[in-house]
Order: structure tokens, then sequence, then C-alpha cells
């Protein structure tokens, strides 16, 4: 299977180095987008090429801890693929699937480490498994407890990048459900039911939308906290305050979404900033919170939202990067 998915690396620390000429963050005027994250039906289909590793390109270092790698002499890959180092003994990975795993990302050029996601993430780097993004694709369709390195050729990340090689290791599989404490619900905010599988239904208080942003949580995790500018990894729902009616949700496309909290609407950005990974929020967003007077998609101009958010994992923005 051969194609250029790679438009988002989904790490700040990297973003500015590997993102020029690639597709940018979602507009502030948008809701998340879940579309790099669509599970695959039937059997996992890796979005790399299994190969053996190219001569001279080897990889030192234990399991979860920093490697050392060296590179063939004016190594340039002109394919995309990847090499199983360490098989494990886990579960299959799968699109959708959300990891903690550790990263070591290569200047295949120079040999330079452009990344060692272990000095910021000691106990693994939280990962959405999607064939959209180079870490996801890394691991999806290995087990977990595998290592696999996998090269990128000059231009697989956005016209104009330079090649790359990716040492992952898939440590642990984490909920795609918030596994927080449960909070007790708060008097006129929507109510919320919960299928088997954590999906949410909505019912909107028949009073009037609030004039400000108003966010409570359901359940209160005790994970990290999510920072202005960070990255996370979540399942949500969007409906309408009036009437309703569904407008999005990662849940109907059957994996969590990943973005950065810069790249949606204000009220939305208010929910997230400031909670912790496993918790769950309902947030009420007025227009002058959301889209305002213009309208977007199946939401009317001047509409008030709910979202019920699961905050699932972080990946922390760089200082100055906020």
């Amino acid at each position: 299977m051969r194609f250029r998915p790679f438009a988002s690396l989904s790490v700040a620390a990297v973003a500015a180095l590997l993102l020029a000429g690639c597709a940018g963050s979602p507009d502030q005027a948008q809701t998340p987008d879940a579309t790099n994250g669509t599970a695959d039906a039937g059997q996992c289909q890796a979005p790399l090429t299994e190969a053996p590793a190219p001569e001279g390109l080897t990889v030192a270092g234990d399991f979860q801890s920093k490697v050392e790698v060296t590179l063939p002499d004016a190594y340039a890959p002109s394919e995309l693929q990847r090499t199983t180092l360490i098989e494990g003994s886990g579960e299959q990975v799968q699109a959708g699937d959300v990891l903690k795993a550790n990263f070591t990302l290569v200047d295949a050029a120079s040999g330079a480490v452009q990344l060692q996601s272990i000095e910021s993430s000691p106990d693994g780097m939280d990962t959405l498994i999607s064939s959209q993004q180079i870490f996801g694709a890394s691991l999806q369709c290995a087990t977990i407890g595998s290592r696999t390195v996998s090269s990128f050729p000059a231009g697989a990340l956005g016209e104009g990048s330079p090649a790359f090689v990716l040492i992952a290791d898939a440590i642990a599989e984490l909920p795609t459900r918030a596994e927080g404490a449960e909070v007790a619900p708060v008097e006129g905010m929507p109510t919320v039911t919960l299928a088997d599988d954590g999906a949410p239904t909505i019912t909107v208080p028949g009073t009037p939308a609030p004039a400000e942003t108003r966010i409570e949580n359901l359940r209160k995790g005790t994970g990290d906290v999510v920072n202005p500018g960070d990255t996370v990894i979540v399942q949500y729902t969007g409906v309408l305050y009036d009437g309703g009616t569904v407008f999005d949700s990662s849940w109907d496309r059957g994996a969590p979404a990943q973005f950065a909290t810069t790249g949606v609407v204000p009220g939305f950005k208010k929910a997230l900033e400031g909670q912790t990974v496993g918790s769950q929020v309902v947030a009420v967003i007025p227009a002058v919170d959301g889209y305002g007077d213009q309208a977007s998609g199946s939401i009317p101009a001047n509409s008030a939202l709910v979202f019920v958010v699961d905050i699932l994992g972080v990946q922390h923005a760089p200082e100055g990067a906020q």
C-alpha cells in the first residue's frame, strides 16, 4: 500500500520544523475533525510496507528507553517502509486505538535527532493510532510491546520535507473513553446518558442557553493537565442547544479525534484547557463562543452548542508555542 497521508506529525515540539509546506492546524472557526483517525474494517492493513531494515541501519537501546540510531552512509530512503525490530506479545494495534509509546525521530540526511519523546514523556507519549500521522502509522498493525523502525522519503511529510527515520516503541494501550471518578450532575446542565461503549446521548434542558460558556465535569481524571496550545486526543459529541440535534460526533465515526486546543472554537477551547486526562466534560457554549452569526455546515447562525468530551490523552506544546 503506497500513499502519502502524512500531513501532520501531531507533536507540537517538531511541528515548526516539519510542517512547513504541509496542511496547517484547523481554523479556529471549526469544530474538531476526526478524519485522521478512522478504524479499519476487517483485517488490519498497515499503512507502511513491512520490509527488512536497510543494511547499515541499526538501533541500540532497551525497549522503552533512549536509543542510538546508526544510519547507512548517504542514506536516502525511497520507499515508505517499516521493519519490526522487537515483536511484542500484546494485542494488535488498530487504527483508532490510543497508546502510550516512545518515539525517536531522526533526520535521515544528517543523522540528527529531531525528537526523543522519552525526554518530555518518560512514561510514554499519548498517541492516536492513525494512518494519517507518522507516529500512528509507525505502529498500526504492530502488537503492544513491539519496536519498529520506519523510513519516510523526502517529501512524504509534505512538499519540501526532508527524509526521516522513526523508531517507535508500543508500550501500552489506553482507554478510548473517560474513566475518571464520577462527578454528580449539576442542576440546569444538559443530562447525559452513556451507551455500553461510552458514547453519550445528550438531553438539553428546556431553559434558555446561558449567556456565557458553562463547563462542568461528569468525570474527573487524574492524568496530565491540558495546557494552552497542547494537542489533545478526545472522544466528543456536539449537539445544538435548540432541539438537541447531533451535528458532529467522533463516536459516530468510530475513532477518537486529535487536534490542538488552539484549533477549535473558543468555547470548546475553554472546555479543554485546565482539564485532566481521564476527565469527561459537558460544555454549553453560546453563539459568541461558537460560530457567532455565521452558519457552519448543519449549524445555523447564532446557535448555542453543547459538547460532551472525553479527554483521553495530551501531547504538551513546547514552551512559547502556546
